[in-house]
């Protein structure tokens, strides 16, 4: 039971702070995007992908999260934008707290669309709210068709769900259409996305509605 009662007080904690995140960033007309996925699905090639295909029409920062290194952050910055790297030292998901002090170095007058690209891991991340507008979690190919049945609240709590490296479903025990059947299960409400970020699949209408969302 305490562990429990320790449990609530760190996410209500988490839930106010993410709350101001929220207000700051909507209040300034920024867009912002959380990212999820379990290690290697693919986010940061979809965020390059994403930058490579709108970067030059909207304004994108970027806040990259990871245990240990800087090495994502470095791809995406090759792009131009603005980038603030979080290590978290072995911390398996990004909180508000650690997002407020990564906004202090962002331009925000100059930001429409603010990605975070989260720590890899389909667990923790699911109940940490970072003042997101949108949720959303990658799967790629190779991880199987059950990952939805086997981290349930990741896929209840997103908004979105992005099917990943769909190129390699020829070379993987994969069926995506059960897949989604799965997903679907758990949040009928999930918008999905069929892309491969060597192929380019799917990757404009992924895009198209980034932009369509952030006029809402």
């Amino acid at each position: 039971m305490s562990i429990i009662t320790v449990e609530r007080k760190v996410l209500a904690k988490n839930d106010a702070i993410a709350a101001d995140n929220r207000d700051k960033l909507t209040g300034k007309g920024i867009f912002t995007i959380n990212i999820v996925s379990s290690p290697g699905s693919g986010k940061t090639s979809l965020v390059e992908r994403t930058i490579e295909k709108i970067g030059s029409t909207v304004a994108i920062s970027v806040i990259e999260g990871d245990v240990q290194t800087d090495l994502d952050a470095k791809r995406v910055s090759a792009y131009n934008v603005p980038v603030v790297q979080i290590i978290t030292n072995g911390g398996c998901h990004l909180e508000a707290n650690l997002v407020k002090d990564a906004l202090g170095s962002i331009d925000l007058a100059k930001t429409e669309i603010l990605i975070i690209e989260n720590v890899g891991n389909l667990v923790c991340p699911a109940g940490y709210d970072l003042g997101e507008d949108l949720k959303v979690v990658v799967i790629s190919v190779t991880e199987g068709d059950d990952k939805p049945l086997k981290y349930p609240k990741m896929f209840m709590n997103s908004k979105v769900l992005v099917i990943n490296k769909t190129d390699l479903l020829p070379y993987v025990n994969c069926n995506i259409e059960e897949l989604k059947k799965n997903a679907l299960k758990i949040n009928p409400e999930l918008k999905i996305f069929e892309t491969s970020c060597t192929s380019g699949e799917g990757i404009d209408k992924w895009c198209s509605f980034i932009t369509d969302s952030t006029k809402k």
